[in-house]
Protein backbone atom coordinates (compact mmCIF):
# COMPACT_ATOMS: atom_id res chain seq x y z
CA UNK A 1 0.00 0.00 0.00
CA UNK A 2 1.73 3.22 -1.13
CA UNK A 3 2.90 6.25 1.28
CA UNK A 4 2.52 9.75 0.67
CA UNK A 5 5.49 11.67 2.03
CA UNK A 6 5.19 15.69 1.42
CA UNK A 7 8.83 17.84 2.54
CA UNK A 8 12.04 18.55 1.54
CA UNK A 9 14.39 17.39 -1.47
CA UNK A 10 17.80 19.48 -0.94
CA UNK A 11 21.26 19.92 -1.71
CA UNK A 12 23.74 19.51 1.56
CA UNK A 13 27.10 20.19 2.40
CA UNK A 14 28.34 18.44 5.56
CA UNK A 15 31.51 18.28 7.46
CA UNK A 16 31.58 15.82 10.14
CA UNK A 17 35.08 14.27 11.73
CA UNK A 18 35.38 11.67 9.22
CA UNK A 19 35.33 13.66 6.38
CA UNK A 20 33.03 16.39 3.99
CA UNK A 21 30.82 16.46 1.00
CA UNK A 22 29.67 19.47 -1.35
CA UNK A 23 25.85 19.42 -2.36
CA UNK A 24 25.05 16.13 -1.40
CA UNK A 25 21.73 14.90 -2.08
CA UNK A 26 19.32 15.37 1.00
CA UNK A 27 16.08 16.53 2.27
CA UNK A 28 13.64 14.89 4.58
CA UNK A 29 11.14 14.05 1.76
CA UNK A 30 14.43 12.41 0.19
CA UNK A 31 15.60 10.27 3.83
CA UNK A 32 12.05 9.06 4.55
CA UNK A 33 11.64 8.24 0.40
CA UNK A 34 14.79 5.94 0.43
CA UNK A 35 13.76 4.40 3.55
CA UNK A 36 10.26 3.67 3.44
CA UNK A 37 10.88 2.14 -0.29
CA UNK A 38 12.32 -1.06 1.33
CA UNK A 39 8.53 -2.08 2.34
CA UNK A 40 6.18 -0.10 0.36
CA UNK A 41 5.51 2.05 -2.61
CA UNK A 42 6.57 6.00 -2.12
CA UNK A 43 4.31 9.00 -3.53
CA UNK A 44 7.33 12.20 -3.01
CA UNK A 45 5.86 15.67 -2.78
CA UNK A 46 8.49 18.63 -2.92
CA UNK A 47 9.93 21.40 -5.01
CA UNK A 48 13.29 21.34 -6.58
CA UNK A 49 15.15 23.57 -9.15
CA UNK A 50 16.90 23.56 -12.57
CA UNK A 51 19.79 22.28 -10.47
CA UNK A 52 18.48 19.47 -9.53
CA UNK A 53 19.50 16.86 -12.92
CA UNK A 54 18.48 13.86 -14.39
CA UNK A 55 21.65 11.84 -12.49
CA UNK A 56 20.14 13.39 -9.06
CA UNK A 57 16.59 12.04 -9.88
CA UNK A 58 17.80 8.77 -10.88
CA UNK A 59 18.81 8.31 -6.84
CA UNK A 60 14.90 8.40 -6.13
CA UNK A 61 14.24 6.38 -9.32
CA UNK A 62 16.40 3.56 -8.62
CA UNK A 63 13.99 2.48 -5.63
CA UNK A 64 11.06 3.23 -7.69
CA UNK A 65 9.85 6.70 -6.25
CA UNK A 66 6.72 7.60 -7.58
CA UNK A 67 7.72 11.55 -8.72
CA UNK A 68 4.71 12.67 -10.23
CA UNK A 69 4.40 15.20 -7.25
CA UNK A 70 7.79 16.52 -7.97
CA UNK A 71 8.07 19.74 -8.87
CA UNK A 72 10.35 21.67 -10.98
CA UNK A 73 10.59 25.34 -10.91
CA UNK A 74 12.30 26.99 -13.68
CA UNK A 75 15.20 28.95 -13.51
CA UNK A 76 14.71 28.05 -9.32
CA UNK A 77 17.27 26.82 -7.52
CA UNK A 78 17.07 23.90 -5.08
CA UNK A 79 16.36 24.18 -1.09
CA UNK A 80 20.29 24.15 0.04
CA UNK A 81 21.98 23.36 3.90
CA UNK A 82 25.33 23.65 5.73
CA UNK A 83 25.99 22.02 8.64
CA UNK A 84 29.25 20.67 10.68
CA UNK A 85 29.15 17.97 12.93
CA UNK A 86 31.51 18.24 16.29
CA UNK A 87 32.49 14.04 17.71
CA UNK A 88 28.99 13.86 19.60
CA UNK A 89 26.75 13.14 16.77
CA UNK A 90 23.73 14.54 18.60
CA UNK A 91 24.70 18.33 17.91
CA UNK A 92 25.34 20.33 14.89
CA UNK A 93 25.95 23.95 14.08
CA UNK A 94 24.13 25.22 11.00
CA UNK A 95 26.50 26.96 8.78
CA UNK A 96 23.77 28.00 6.07
CA UNK A 97 20.26 27.53 4.98
CA UNK A 98 19.27 28.64 1.52
CA UNK A 99 15.47 28.31 0.82
CA UNK A 100 15.62 28.91 -2.65
CA UNK A 101 12.77 27.59 -4.61
CA UNK A 102 10.97 26.24 -1.38
CA UNK A 103 10.63 29.42 0.20
CA UNK A 104 7.09 29.86 -1.65
CA UNK A 105 6.40 26.53 -2.35
CA UNK A 106 2.30 25.23 -1.79
CA UNK A 107 2.31 21.31 -1.94
CA UNK A 108 -0.53 20.57 -4.54
CA UNK A 109 -1.01 16.87 -3.67
CA UNK A 110 -1.96 15.34 -7.73
CA UNK A 111 -4.90 13.66 -8.07
CA UNK A 112 -3.91 10.13 -7.84
CA UNK A 113 -2.22 10.80 -4.20
CA UNK A 114 -5.30 12.33 -2.56
CA UNK A 115 -7.08 8.94 -1.43
CA UNK A 116 -3.80 7.56 -0.01
CA UNK A 117 -4.49 5.86 2.99
CA UNK A 118 -0.82 6.83 4.37
CA UNK A 119 0.66 10.05 4.96
CA UNK A 120 3.57 11.62 6.13
CA UNK A 121 4.40 15.33 6.51
CA UNK A 122 7.98 16.28 6.88
CA UNK A 123 9.30 19.28 9.03
CA UNK A 124 7.41 21.82 7.00
CA UNK A 125 5.37 25.06 8.31
CA UNK A 126 2.47 23.44 9.94
CA UNK A 127 0.41 25.82 8.15
CA UNK A 128 1.64 24.25 5.00
CA UNK A 129 1.37 21.02 6.48
CA UNK A 130 -2.68 21.60 7.30
CA UNK A 131 -2.28 22.84 3.58
CA UNK A 132 -1.76 19.56 2.63
CA UNK A 133 -4.12 17.79 4.99
CA UNK A 134 -7.08 19.65 3.34
CA UNK A 135 -6.39 18.23 0.53
CA UNK A 136 -6.60 14.29 1.20
CA UNK A 137 -9.99 12.13 0.49
CA UNK A 138 -10.98 10.43 3.85
CA UNK A 139 -9.04 10.15 7.00
CA UNK A 140 -5.66 8.57 6.26
CA UNK A 141 -3.13 7.45 8.82
CA UNK A 142 -0.67 10.99 9.19
CA UNK A 143 2.36 10.77 10.95
CA UNK A 144 4.32 14.18 11.15
CA UNK A 145 7.66 15.56 12.34
CA UNK A 146 8.22 19.06 13.46
CA UNK A 147 11.46 21.15 14.92
CA UNK A 148 12.04 23.45 17.55
CA UNK A 149 11.45 26.31 15.32
CA UNK A 150 7.79 26.11 14.60
CA UNK A 151 7.12 25.07 17.88
CA UNK A 152 8.47 28.64 19.02
CA UNK A 153 7.14 30.41 16.17
CA UNK A 154 3.89 29.09 15.39
CA UNK A 155 2.50 27.62 18.35
CA UNK A 156 -1.47 28.22 17.29
CA UNK A 157 -0.86 25.81 13.90
CA UNK A 158 1.01 23.73 15.80
CA UNK A 159 -1.67 22.87 17.92
CA UNK A 160 -4.59 22.79 15.28
CA UNK A 161 -2.58 19.97 13.54
CA UNK A 162 -1.49 17.92 15.97
CA UNK A 163 -5.26 17.19 16.52
CA UNK A 164 -5.15 15.82 13.40
CA UNK A 165 -2.37 13.69 12.93
CA UNK A 166 -1.55 9.98 13.88
CA UNK A 167 1.62 10.01 14.89
CA UNK A 168 4.10 12.95 16.08
CA UNK A 169 7.89 12.32 15.21
CA UNK A 170 9.97 14.74 18.07
CA UNK A 171 13.27 14.56 19.40
CA UNK A 172 13.28 14.49 23.61
CA UNK A 173 14.15 18.50 23.42
CA UNK A 174 11.60 19.38 21.20
CA UNK A 175 9.18 17.12 23.28
CA UNK A 176 10.05 18.97 26.32
CA UNK A 177 9.96 22.50 24.25
CA UNK A 178 6.46 21.29 23.07
CA UNK A 179 4.90 20.96 26.40
CA UNK A 180 7.30 22.66 29.14
CA UNK A 181 8.12 19.58 30.87
CA UNK A 182 11.48 18.67 32.44
CA UNK A 183 10.42 15.23 31.90
CA UNK A 184 9.98 13.30 28.83
CA UNK A 185 7.20 10.48 30.15
CA UNK A 186 5.75 13.65 31.33
CA UNK A 187 6.31 15.58 28.23
CA UNK A 188 4.71 12.69 26.00
CA UNK A 189 1.57 12.24 27.42
CA UNK A 190 0.89 16.12 27.21
CA UNK A 191 1.53 15.59 23.90
CA UNK A 192 -1.25 13.02 23.70
CA UNK A 193 -3.43 14.88 25.04
CA UNK A 194 -3.03 17.30 22.28
CA UNK A 195 -4.58 15.06 20.14
CA UNK A 196 -2.32 12.27 18.62
CA UNK A 197 -2.48 8.73 18.95
CA UNK A 198 1.10 7.95 19.63
CA UNK A 199 4.26 9.92 19.70
CA UNK A 200 7.84 8.64 18.98
CA UNK A 201 10.41 10.54 21.36
CA UNK A 202 13.81 10.01 19.56
CA UNK A 203 17.09 9.86 21.27
CA UNK A 204 19.40 9.62 19.30
CA UNK A 205 22.21 7.42 19.64
CA UNK A 206 20.77 6.42 22.87
CA UNK A 207 17.18 5.08 20.98
CA UNK A 208 13.66 5.90 20.86
CA UNK A 209 10.74 5.72 23.15
CA UNK A 210 6.80 5.36 21.74
CA UNK A 211 3.97 6.33 23.88
CA UNK A 212 0.74 5.80 23.05
CA UNK A 213 -2.22 5.87 25.62
CA UNK A 214 -2.19 2.29 26.12
CA UNK A 215 1.45 0.93 26.21
CA UNK A 216 4.77 2.39 26.05
CA UNK A 217 7.98 0.81 24.14
CA UNK A 218 12.06 1.33 24.15
CA UNK A 219 13.13 0.59 20.82
CA UNK A 220 17.32 0.54 21.08
CA UNK A 221 19.66 2.56 19.24
CA UNK A 222 21.47 0.07 16.42
CA UNK A 223 25.44 0.09 17.68
CA UNK A 224 27.68 1.57 15.05
CA UNK A 225 31.04 1.66 15.28
CA UNK A 226 31.35 4.84 13.51
CA UNK A 227 28.53 7.60 12.81
CA UNK A 228 30.08 9.10 9.52
CA UNK A 229 26.87 11.41 9.09
CA UNK A 230 24.12 11.84 11.26
CA UNK A 231 21.93 13.75 9.01
CA UNK A 232 19.17 12.48 7.80
CA UNK A 233 18.57 9.96 10.39
CA UNK A 234 15.13 11.04 11.98
CA UNK A 235 13.72 11.20 8.91
CA UNK A 236 15.32 7.85 7.43
CA UNK A 237 13.46 6.38 11.23
CA UNK A 238 10.46 7.72 10.26
CA UNK A 239 10.50 6.34 6.92
CA UNK A 240 11.70 2.92 8.51
CA UNK A 241 8.55 3.29 10.86
CA UNK A 242 5.64 4.44 8.50
CA UNK A 243 6.45 2.65 5.87
CA UNK A 244 6.64 -0.97 7.20
CA UNK A 245 3.21 0.34 8.42
CA UNK A 246 1.85 0.74 5.38
CA UNK A 247 3.38 -2.42 4.11
CA UNK A 248 1.53 -3.88 6.59
CA UNK A 249 -1.67 -2.00 6.56
CA UNK A 250 -1.72 -2.66 10.36
CA UNK A 251 -1.34 -0.08 13.42
CA UNK A 252 -2.28 -2.46 16.32
CA UNK A 253 0.25 -2.18 19.59
CA UNK A 254 2.08 -5.42 17.84
CA UNK A 255 2.96 -3.74 14.53
CA UNK A 256 3.77 -0.17 16.00
CA UNK A 257 6.31 -1.93 17.99
CA UNK A 258 7.60 -3.81 15.38
CA UNK A 259 8.02 -0.41 13.38
CA UNK A 260 10.13 1.16 16.05
CA UNK A 261 12.67 -1.48 15.10
CA UNK A 262 12.42 -0.93 11.54
CA UNK A 263 13.04 3.07 12.47
CA UNK A 264 16.13 2.72 14.13
CA UNK A 265 17.57 -0.10 11.24
CA UNK A 266 16.62 2.01 8.64
CA UNK A 267 18.44 4.96 10.57
CA UNK A 268 21.42 2.87 11.60
CA UNK A 269 22.00 2.87 7.79
CA UNK A 270 21.50 6.58 7.01
CA UNK A 271 24.36 7.34 9.56
CA UNK A 272 26.82 4.91 7.84
CA UNK A 273 27.70 7.25 4.72
CA UNK A 274 27.13 10.44 3.90
CA UNK A 275 24.49 12.01 2.22
CA UNK A 276 21.87 9.02 1.26
CA UNK A 277 24.78 6.64 -0.06
CA UNK A 278 24.26 3.79 2.36
CA UNK A 279 20.51 3.86 1.98
CA UNK A 280 20.63 3.44 -1.55
CA UNK A 281 22.10 0.29 -1.40
CA UNK A 282 19.73 -1.48 1.49
CA UNK A 283 18.06 -4.42 0.83
CA UNK A 284 15.61 -6.86 2.44
CA UNK A 285 18.24 -8.95 3.22
CA UNK A 286 20.28 -6.16 5.17
CA UNK A 287 17.37 -5.26 7.06
CA UNK A 288 16.43 -8.73 8.14
CA UNK A 289 20.16 -9.55 9.23
CA UNK A 290 20.13 -6.15 11.35
CA UNK A 291 16.39 -7.08 12.51
CA UNK A 292 17.96 -10.06 14.58
CA UNK A 293 20.89 -8.64 15.75
CA UNK A 294 18.84 -5.96 17.12
CA UNK A 295 16.56 -8.33 18.87
CA UNK A 296 19.36 -10.16 20.01
CA UNK A 297 20.78 -7.14 22.08
CA UNK A 298 17.96 -6.80 24.25
CA UNK A 299 16.73 -11.18 24.63
CA UNK A 300 16.44 -12.53 27.77
CA UNK A 301 15.47 -15.64 29.54
CA UNK A 302 13.72 -14.36 32.70
CA UNK A 303 13.00 -17.78 33.96
CA UNK A 304 16.83 -18.82 34.00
Amino acid sequence: MSIVVVGTVAFDSIETPRGRVDRAIGGSATYFSLAASNFTPVRLVAVVGEDFGAEHRSVLLEREVDLEGLIVERGGKTFYWSGRYGEDPNERETLCTDLNCFAEFQPELPPAYRSSRWLFLGNIDPDIQIGVLDQVAGRPFVGCDTMNFWIERKPESLARLLRRIDVLFVNDGEAKQLTGRANVVLAARDILGMGPRAVVVKKGEHGAFLFAPEFRFFAPAYPLQEVFDPTGAGDSFAGGFMGYLAGRGAVDERHLRRAMLYGTITASYACEAFSVERLRGVTQAHIATRLGELVDLVRIDLDS
